[in-house]
């Protein structure tokens, strides 16, 4: 990885978050604790997983939604449900662990 994307990753991410600051005080709270909650998840999917997010929010707000209309009132439940099928980052590195020579298989 070069500076050069190093800095461009920056200004996606900058963009990424005016965009959260845009979005009504609801969906912000209810969004950063998305955030929060796959951060913790850690699914492999998760930066193409966030701006999704965004862009569904949007589209909740432009139709003039709630955000719980959108997600139901179990934050974590609907996080579980988006990334079900996703391999985690704890799953890759169990994974490399059990492929590497002179691991013990399970």
């Amino acid at each position: 990885m070069s500076i050069q994307d190093i800095i461009e990753g920056k200004k996606q991410w900058r963009a990424h978050l005016a965009r959260v600051k845009a979005l009504p005080p609801d969906y912000q709270i209810v969004y950063k604790e998305m955030q929060r909650y796959l951060f913790k998840v850690g699914p492999v999917s998760l930066p193409v997983l966030l701006p999704g997010i965004l862009d569904f929010f949007e589209e909740g707000v432009a139709a003039g939604k709630g955000v719980l209309e959108l997600i139901g009132t179990d934050v974590a439940a609907f996080c579980d449900d988006l990334v079900k099928d996703s391999p985690t980052y704890a799953d890759v590195y169990q994974e490399s662990i059990s492929t590497e020579p002179g691991a013990h298989g399970k």
